[in-house]
């Protein structure tokens, strides 16, 4: 092996060898003898060891000077509904890569979004697109970044399991009970031969992507709700209160309904071709329209320069397709998640202000 930058080269010298070991003579025969079979012993017993040092550690590195462990640390935060993804690849990314830390908050999008164009954290889950004055600020600080489709998603509307009489919903219905100064306050508000009952809504608070896209898909307005309801950006924490409140209604992603689903009735959702239920399949072909939606991770740009972010991404678009699906939610095609990969591999940098969607 040729000698690095700054080593000195060792040469060997036989005949000083030689000389370091040899046997003197003059010394009696029993004690020449047992010198000669130390030497030999120390020299096995260097050479076992040494032996054992490389199966401990492995092969030997093409490089000595390169450390083979990945180490570092970088926050990711952001949306309930894409947490559970990120953090599922993030847990079985840090079973191969044991020292690198990975954190991941949930502060609702447009809370991530915060942080995010701030320089904060590196990455950041959305389940929905980022908003105009949120490009503005992350190009103020200087922010670049990507924007990566990571899977699909439904909004559920849901029930108490033993509420028999809300099956479907229009989505006239839902604008009605959700619009600002809404006058629904019971039941029979919605249908007179529904129950004479108060309805207690749930929903994601004001911070949460699932919030903003339900009020731009039902009532026509981001951000326009009714103020009168059980707010959290918790999704368990919602499904608790539905599950506990028989006159309950409440809305949250998917995923987290599949995974409550003993404890929670669904709507159908009409919004004029007939009642459709959510589903891995009317998600994926739109079909449950207009509450199923593509959801995101927003990359830094200058955080591809860390090696251990871009082996985080790229295992993430490569196992994407078996851990979103195990969390509940629906995978992109195979093509996408490649494509994907392949974007974040070269380490792309868009103008500022722009967005990468994955070919399509």
């Amino acid at each position: 092996m040729c000698a690095g930058p700054g080593k000195q080269k060792v040469v060997s010298d036989s005949n000083q060898s030689a000389k370091k070991f040899q046997v003197r003579q003059d010394l009696p025969i029993r004690f020449r003898q047992w010198r000669t079979t130390g030497i030999w012993v120390a020299l096995f017993a260097a050479f076992i060891g040494g032996l054992i040092a490389l199966a401990q550690v492995g092969e030997i590195p093409d490089n000595p000077d390169e450390d083979p462990v990945l180490t570092g640390e970088f926050e990711i935060d952001g949306s309930s509904t894409v947490g559970p993804i990120t953090l599922a690849v993030a847990e079985e990314f840090s079973k191969l890569h044991p020292n690198v830390r990975i954190p991941v908050g949930v502060s609702g999008t447009g809370g991530g979004f915060k942080r995010f164009v701030r320089g904060e954290t590196l990455i950041s889950n959305a389940s929905r697109p980022i908003k105009e004055i949120e490009i503005e600020a992350a190009r103020e600080n200087g922010i670049e970044y990507l924007e990566i489709p990571v899977a699909y998603d439904g909004l559920s509307v849901v029930v108490h399991p033993r509420n028999a009489f809300a099956q479907c919903l229009t989505t006239d219905e839902l604008r009605r009970i959700w619009e600002p100064e809404s006058a629904v306050k019971r039941w029979n508000d919605i249908r007179s031969d529904w129950p004479d009952h108060k309805i207690r809504l749930y929903g994601p608070g004001t911070d949460s992507g699932t919030f903003d896209y339900f009020t731009q898909a039902i009532v026509g307005e981001g951000g326009a709700s009714r103020p009168d309801y059980a707010a959290s950006e918790d999704d368990n924490v919602l499904v608790q209160g539905v599950a506990g409140d028989r006159y309950s209604l409440g809305y949250f992603g998917y995923a987290f309904y599949a995974e409550n689903k003993n404890l929670l009735g669904l709507v159908d959702v009409d919004s004029g071709d007939g009642c459709v239920a959510p589903s891995d399949v009317t998600i994926n072909d739109g079909s449950y329209a207009p509450l199923s939606r593509e959801i995101f991770i927003y990359v830094n740009t200058a955080a591809l320069e860390r090696v251990e972010v871009r082996e985080f991404l790229d295992f993430y678009m490569t196992h994407a397709t078996d851990l979103v699906a195990e969390v509940g939610y629906v995978p992109l095609s195979q093509a996408e998640y490649e494509s994907n990969r392949m974007l974040l591999g070269e380490r792309s940098l868009l103008p500022n202000g722009d967005r990468h969607y994955a070919a399509r």
